[in-house]
């Protein structure tokens, strides 16, 4: 096994174990996630499952490897514009800042199979009400997280683009 695949394995399982933290903070933990940490859980899940669909595929060619990375890179960097974008509500003075908007449960209701699918969108946090792990914000777990995929995908895009 190549090392850009071997990255993107490992990718996929730092994945997983991202959204088991998301799912527990919320239904072990009582921490309500907002719109924007919805938003975030959902550009973990596409980091993953970009990186499991990509690490089954051959990854022979330069042009193969660029499309699997950039597939990966797309979704952390919308993640991590969303917790930046987070973090900056969070630094707002209290009452000054705008509404999230409506709940992705409301938003989503509609759709078909919601029933299956609804507890990855359930909450209804206040986006600007900062709720902290280790002493850290939350959004700055997640800018760790997607800054750390970027860096490490790109690093092993480029160590490989030799072969």
């Amino acid at each position: 096994m190549n090392c850009f695949r071997k990255t993107l394995c490992f990718t996929a399982v730092l994945s997983v174990l991202a959204a088991c933290g998301s799912f527990a903070s919320q239904y072990l933990l009582g921490m309500n996630p907002c719109v924007l940490c919805i938003l975030q859980r959902l550009a973990v899940l596409a980091v993953g499952l970009a990186a499991l669909l990509t690490a089954f595929n051959r990854q022979r060619s330069a042009c193969v490897r660029t499309f699997s990375a950039l597939l990966l890179i797309a979704p952390a960097a919308a993640g991590a514009g969303v917790a930046a974008y987070q973090l900056w509500l969070q630094s707002l003075p209290p009452g000054t800042a705008p509404a999230c908007g409506a709940p992705w449960t409301f938003r989503l209701r509609d759709w078909p199979l919601f029933d299956y699918w609804e507890f990855v969108v359930r909450g209804f946090g206040d986006c600007a009400v900062p709720d902290y792990f280790l002493g850290i914000a939350l959004p700055v777990w997640s800018i760790a997280y997607f800054g750390f995929v970027i860096a490490l995908v790109a690093f092993a895009w480029w160590k490989s683009r030799r072969c």
